[in-house]
């Protein structure tokens, strides 16, 4: 079991403080077997001390790699696909096109690993995962799409123990283990950062949580969005001829949409109901807010779709 305090550590090291985040992220989470998704690979959440899911700069392909594992164990570069989206070097992001003709889930994976200077030269190891599923139908997909839960072998590396996938909506808690050189992470800080918000200076104890000693974490999100799970951990021991500490960061970007489908024997239904206690969640509605709505589609209904 391993444990870190960040805060201290980026005190003590201000040089680590102004490196950027790297994350990979999809334009659909689901697709049906032979279509195309749109992978992105991004730098920013460089505000608001890592925890703002904005752009700033952009990551330079020439020392990283964007990659597709598909259900399989098949991998496919993407490094020669990608496409530059911004008018100036710094600008914009990067994406490719990926279709994938297999049934099941597919994960991205990105790494990167240089020696950058703000103020001191620092070695910046970097992952970034996210995850898509491609399904015959997407009126009735598969619910059980393995793969998630198995780690990749990244420096710091963020794990899902609950698809982040299907099923998937409000309600639904997002469920992590993070490992650090393949051991649990204890007192890291995982923050989950749903774009457009603005978290509170500090810890901000609706959308961070620290890992527990076997390096778990859960948040349940409320709303439908994009969400960036990010954690950190600085060695500042670990020095080279080039660089006088080492700073890991690792993400995960999780699509969390507004409405949940539920496979069940039922005839369909819209609206919150007795379906809301099929969903897995942690804590209390918050005051003033309903819960998501629902659909589920029986046998019978979806053969006549």
């Amino acid at each position: 079991m391993l444990r870190t305090n960040l805060t201290l550590l980026l005190l003590n090291l201000p040089g680590l403080a102004a490196a950027h985040d790297t994350w990979v992220q999809t334009n659909s989470h689901l697709v049906r077997t032979g279509d195309a998704v749109y992978i992105d690979l991004m730098l920013g959440n460089h505000g608001n001390d890592h925890r703002d899911f904005k752009l700033a700069s952009k990551v330079d392909p020439a020392v990283a790699s964007v990659a597709v594992i598909a259900p399989s164990g098949r991998h496919y570069d993407l490094n020669d696909r990608l496409v530059d989206l911004g008018y100036a070097p710094k600008e914009g992001f990067y994406t490719a096109k990926f279709a994938g003709a297999e049934p099941g889930l597919y994960t991205v994976a990105h790494t990167s690993d240089r020696v950058v200077n703000h103020g001191q030269p620092v070695r910046s190891i970097k992952s970034a995962k996210t995850f898509f599923v491609v399904s015959p139908s997407l009126d009735k997909p598969n619910l059980t799409n393995p793969g998630f839960e198995k780690p990749l072998g990244h420096a710091l590396e963020i794990v899902p123990e609950t698809s982040p996938v299907l099923p998937m909506g409000p309600g639904q808690a997002i469920r992590i283990k993070v490992l650090f050189k393949g051991q649990p992470l204890a007192e890291g800080r995982a923050s989950f950062v749903p774009r457009g918000e603005t978290l509170a200076e500090g810890f901000d104890e609706r959308y961070e949580r620290k890992t527990d000693a076997a390096g778990r974490a859960s948040f349940t999100p409320t709303t439908g969005n994009y969400y960036l799970v990010v954690v950190h951990h600085v060695s500042p021991d670990e020095k080279g001829t080039d660089y006088e500490a080492t700073h890991y960061s690792a993400t995960l970007t999780v699509f969390v949409p507004d409405v949940c489908h539920v496979a069940a024997n039922r005839p369909p239904i819209q609206g919150a109901s007795d379906l809301v206690s099929e969903i897995e969640f942690d804590g209390p509605w918050p005051t003033g807010y309903s819960p998501p709505k629902i659909i589920a589609f029986s046998e019978a209904s979806t053969a006549s779709r």
